[in-house]
This record gives C-alpha cells, structure tokens and sequence, in this order.
C-alpha cells in the first residue's frame, strides 16, 4: 500500500507539472511530456544493437560514468585505507583531526579556481574534484566505524593469536563494513554532483557540458531533459548500490531483523 500511494503522489506531482506548464506557457519551465521526448529524442533514439543509445548518449554519459566510477574508486581505496590508519589510532585521529573537519569543510568547487592554475581542462580536473569530494565521507565513516569495533572482540582475537593483517580482514574491516557502507553510499551521490559541478566548467562532452550548451542557445527542454537524466540515473544507482549492500552485508541485516 506504502509503493502504491508512493506511486501515485509521483504520478500527482507530475500532472500538476503538466497542467500548470502548459497554462503557464513559460518557455523556462517546460511540460513533463516535452522533456520526455526531448530526453528520448536526444538519447534513446539510436540502433537496436547499442540498446537504442544515440552517438549523443555515448558521447555524454562516457566521460560522465567514467569520470564518477573513477573518481569515486580513487577516493574509495584512500578514504577506507586511511579511516583504517585513523580508526585504529586514537593518537594520530586527535592529532589530525583539525586538518579532518578543515578539509571536509572546503567545498570541492571551490578548488576549481586552484586546479584550473595547475591542472589542463579536461579529465584530470574532473577527477580531481571528486575524489576530493567523495574522500571525506567514505574516510570519516571507516574511521568511525574502525573506532566503534567492539573491544572485546579485538582482545579475545589478541588472545587467540589473531593479529595483525587477519585480524583486520576477520574482524575489523566487518565489523567497520556498515559504516564504510553508508560513507560509500553518500560518497557515490557527491561524486554524481561533482560530475556535473566539473563539467561546466569548460568541458566539451559530457552531460554536465549538454547541460551548459543547452542553457546557452535556450534549448529549455533539452536543459530540463538533462535534469531529469541525473535525477534517473542518481535513483539508479542508489537503487544499485542498495541491492549490492543488502548481499554484502546480509549477515548484518540478519541479525537487526
């Protein structure tokens, strides 16, 4: 009953939409129905044999995914092995934890000026960009969850001789794995903003770039349709990555029921 009236209140919202654009008549806010075929005209009109992608479509949402998977994987191996190094010291997470919260602070578009002086246009900016996004959630949840082990665990693995490299892998790290998970989820769902953040900037291909050339020559729906592309793609891959984090970690669902 949830799904259905869920289902319904999108199916409302979006009639309203409907309705209230085409009274409305305003070139900026067009209908639902005219994004639509703008997105499918623009994207999903291609040959059977490439699932009905246009030359449009691999030219945007090539750089786009490879640019976030890339960046997101960067910061994914950083983030966890450092949370690891800071989780595991109480020490050296108090000594550096003013350099931590100044650094999750800085808004990553605000680098852009300072890479744009040290970097090319292009995927190394990009990349750049996001990983230094993604890091801060994906490093302070390893950390956190690294810290919150239960001692108990970690002495009786001491006194059965479990140390080192096997007690990280056996206890640790699954122990930490629901707050990884969680800073990997939030990460992915910066690293989708920074992708676009990134591409206005000077990009030539893109969806963050279709997104500026579409504004510049006034093309509304095309703007819109590109819109609604990264709502599409950002429910995706949550959706994705919900289903991945309910296999991994099945035994940690199981036992909150």
């Amino acid at each position: 009953m949830t799904v259905l009236r869920r289902t319904w209140l999108a199916v409302l919202l979006v009639l309203v939409w409907e309705a209230a654009s085409r009274a409305a008549a305003d070139e900026f806010f067009p209908p639902p129905s005219r994004i639509v075929a703008a997105l499918h005209r623009i994207w999903l009109t291609g040959p059977a044999d490439r699932l009905f992608l246009t030359d449009k479509a691999l030219e945007d949402f090539g750089p786009s995914l490879r640019n976030l998977f890339l960046g997101w994987g960067l910061a994914t191996v950083l983030g966890v092995v450092l949370g690891v190094l800071l989780g595991r010291s109480e020490r050296v997470h108090a000594a550096l934890d003013p350099v931590l919260q100044f650094g999750r602070s800085v808004p990553p578009p605000t680098l852009i000026p300072f890479l744009l002086a040290v970097l090319d246009l292009g995927m190394q900016l990009q990349v750049t960009i996001i990983v230094f996004g993604v890091l801060w959630p994906v490093l302070l949840n390893t950390a956190d969850g690294v810290r919150s082990v239960d001692r108990l665990q970690l002495d009786t693995a001491r006194v059965f001789g479990i140390t080192g490299a096997t007690r990280l892998v056996r206890i640790v790290l699954p122990a930490a794995a629901p707050k990884i998970f969680a800073g990997l989820r939030i990460g992915l769902a910066f690293g989708l903003i920074l992708v676009v953040v990134s591409e206005l900037v000077g990009a030539t291909t893109g969806i963050g770039a279709h997104l500026t050339n579409a504004q510049r020559s006034y093309q509304m729906s095309e703007m819109w349709a590109g819109i609604v592309l990264l709502g599409v793609l950002g429910c995706l891959f949550n959706l994705l990555f919900h289903l991945v984090e309910r296999r991994t970690l099945a035994w940690h669902h199981a036992a909150r029921g």
